[in-house]
């Protein structure tokens, strides 16, 4: 079974990265066509969020030379959390499922295709979790693992190790879109749905090019 897929990827000031993991997003997707995996309807939506150097004419140029890229651009800086979910309910009822991945392809674009599997399989929602932090400075590390504890403690049901790569079905789309919250923190939410739920483990990369928002 082929699905329609849609990876939402958030730009902001990225003009340094996208010319280097556009590629991979299309090798990507046109690999999991030709295998049978996803549907030749599938696509990369990247949302501009009010970026000041040239992401949003890059955008637009992937747009024009590739039918499986298209753009949203947000009138200001919104937000990354905030960029998510436009890309999300820009597209809501058009895709089977969602992928969100940052631009700058840390998260592996390659562990997508274990997520479209455990779609297939029946989830509705599938974590991507890193089962290393060996890419990260020790401050990182610690500040990141006594942040997910925290959080535990304080009864918010998030995934350890799990940040926002992560697929959902069109089903859990629409429970997201019904919350209200004005200081989005999707990883928070997402648990909180309900739904059949799987992880996917996989090895943070480096950044490529540019620098972390």
């Amino acid at each position: 079974m082929s699905v329609k897929l849609l990876l939402v990827v958030p730009c902001y000031n990225e003009e340094a990265v996208l010319p280097i993991t556009y590629p991979q997003f299309s090798d990507f997707l046109r690999s999991q066509i030709t295998v049978g995996a996803i549907a030749e309807e599938s696509m990369v939506c990247f949302v501009d969020d009010g970026s000041r150097d040239k992401t949003w004419g890059l955008i637009q140029e992937y747009s024009t030379i590739d039918k499986h890229v298209m753009g949203v651009k947000l009138s200001r800086n919104c937000g990354h959390q905030n960029a998510i979910l436009a890309g999300l309910l820009e597209n809501k009822n058009d895709f089977d499922c969602y992928v969100t991945i940052d631009a700058d392809l840390q998260d592996n674009v390659n562990a997508v295709a274990d997520m479209v599997e455990a779609y297939k399989e029946g989830a509705a929602v599938v974590y991507g979790v890193r089962n290393d932090r060996t890419t990260d400075s020790w401050f990182k590390r610690t500040t990141a693992e006594g942040f997910y504890k925290a959080m535990q403690k304080m009864g918010v049901p998030v995934v350890f190790n799990h940040a926002d790569f992560r697929l959902i079905d069109n089903r859990v789309l629409l429970e997201l879109e019904g919350y209200k919250e004005v200081n989005l923190f999707i990883r928070g939410i997402i648990p909180t749905i309900g739904f059949k739920s799987k992880q996917v483990f996989y090895k943070r990369l480096e950044r490529e090019a540019g620098e972390s928002k």
